[in-house]
């Protein structure tokens, strides 16, 4: 006797019903998961926002100008000349971030004279437009840079406080948040640094 196929009972429609909102459930709460990460990602190595302080950086950034940080770039590779990077001068926690050029690199020299700064006894040229520098500070002598040591500059070289000063001297990659990237505000300015 040939029994006839009948549908699923009332209780296996339910329970299937049920592994299918099971499935929807989970599949809803790893892709809030991955946001979620995504969004931590993001906001964590590219979203740390520094307010610049002083006229040093100018006319690049002003006093008050907030600046977004990349801290990833230089966990994976070291600043280049002409970065824009954030630091705390010798790692001190109980000062201000300040924001500066990168214009020497680990291994090399650098002397100010005459208002020109010698890399390696070369003239640095630079895509930037600066004054010729009024004060050399220790640049006056010749500085050699250790490994993982950087000299910085403010843009507004005769009104900033920077590797010239005993102060600040060479910057330390580990002292470095990272890279100033994208200026937030003011919107008059608003956009990718140079």
């Amino acid at each position: 006797m040939h029994m006839a196929r009948r549908g699923l009972t009332f209780v296996q429609k339910e329970k299937k019903l049920n592994m299918n909102l099971v499935k929807k459930i989970l599949e809803w709460i790893f892709e809030i998961a991955v946001v979620l990460f995504l969004a931590f990602v993001l906001v964590y190595f590219f979203g740390e926002k520094v307010v610049n302080v002083g006229e040093s950086m100018s006319p690049t950034l002003e006093n008050g100008d907030t600046v977004l940080v990349n801290k990833l770039n230089y966990s994976i590779t070291g600043p280049s000349r002409g970065d824009v990077v954030v630091f705390k001068p010798h790692g001190n926690e109980n000062t201000h971030y300040y924001i500066k050029r990168v214009v020497g690199l680990p291994g090399e020299t650098v002397e100010i004279k005459e208002g020109k700064i010698y890399i390696d006894g070369e003239v640095l040229e630079e895509e930037l437009e600066t004054e010729p520098v009024q004060e050399a500070g220790v640049a006056a002598s010749l500085v050699k840079l250790g490994e993982d040591e950087y000299f910085v500059l403010g843009d507004n070289r005769n009104n900033s406080e920077d590797s010239r000063s005993a102060d600040v001297g060479d910057v330390l990659k580990k002292h470095m948040l990272g890279k100033a990237w994208f200026v937030l505000s003011p919107k008059e300015r608003f956009g990718y640094l140079k």
